[in-house]
């Protein structure tokens, strides 16, 4: 049994090894949980964030790497459990000279630019805060938008963030993989096994070692997985 799964370059959540490997958290949870169903074969592939949707829908692949869940994106494919909960953060230059903490510093500064992700939710969280279109700079993936911010075409980049805290009582938003709406046998298989999985110790020690903490996984757990 093969399963094709499509993801992009984005650390430490799923990212191309210098070996040619493909790594990251998200890798790896899908790697126990569909070897624990029975896939005896896994094929990567490697897109953009923007045609990740697409391109399950149209069969070009099985299955997405681990995306923020939105009622919009439901509507198009279906979604397994959620297996993390993060939010927002931003990477800015060393002493954040324009003190961007939060999208609505950035729309405080007219002169402020803020990098994104092309089709990723962060924009849309920047518009809701005011930052205006004219700062909003979209790029094609992370490794461009961070070559950005090093050379200084942007002031902040907005991503998930692993050790950027939610604020206090906050709800984060959740992630999961994502599927064609009519591929319902891998949606069940992948959810049964992510429901006995998560939050267990083992799950918990493999997530630590890309920088997931308490914090990201009992967002979810709380929600039907193991317990620790």
């Amino acid at each position: 049994m093969k399963v094709r799964i499509a993801y992009i370059e984005e650390p430490p959540f799923d990212w191309t090894g210098d070996d040619g490997s493909v790594t990251g958290a998200d890798i790896e949870l899908a790697e126990v949980v569909l070897r624990a169903i029975g896939v005896t074969e896994i094929e990567y592939h490697p897109t953009s964030f923007d045609a990740l949707l697409p391109g399950v829908q149209a069969g070009r692949w099985d299955m997405n790497v681990p995306i923020f869940v939105t009622a919009e994106r439901a509507q198009h494919v279906a979604f397994s459990v959620p297996v993390w909960a993060i939010g927002d953060g931003f990477l800015v230059p060393a002493g954040n000279p324009k003190a961007l903490t939060s999208y609505a510093a950035v729309a405080a500064r007219g002169d402020a630019r803020l990098g994104c992700v092309a089709a990723q939710v962060q924009i849309d969280s920047a518009r809701s805060a005011g930052v205006r279109d004219d700062q909003i700079v979209v790029f094609k993936d992370q490794p461009d938008a961070v070559a950005a911010l090093l050379a200084g075409q942007i002031d902040a980049y907005a991503s998930t963030a692993i050790g950027n805290r939610v604020v206090a009582g906050a709800a984060a938003p959740v992630g999961a993989f994502s599927f064609s709406r009519n591929n319902d046998a891998l949606v069940q298989a992948v959810n049964g096994k992510l429901r006995e999985y998560l939050g267990s110790a083992d799950h918990r020690e493999r997530m630590a070692k890309y920088g997931f903490t308490r914090a990201e996984i009992d967002g979810v757990v709380a929600g039907g997985g193991a317990q620790s």
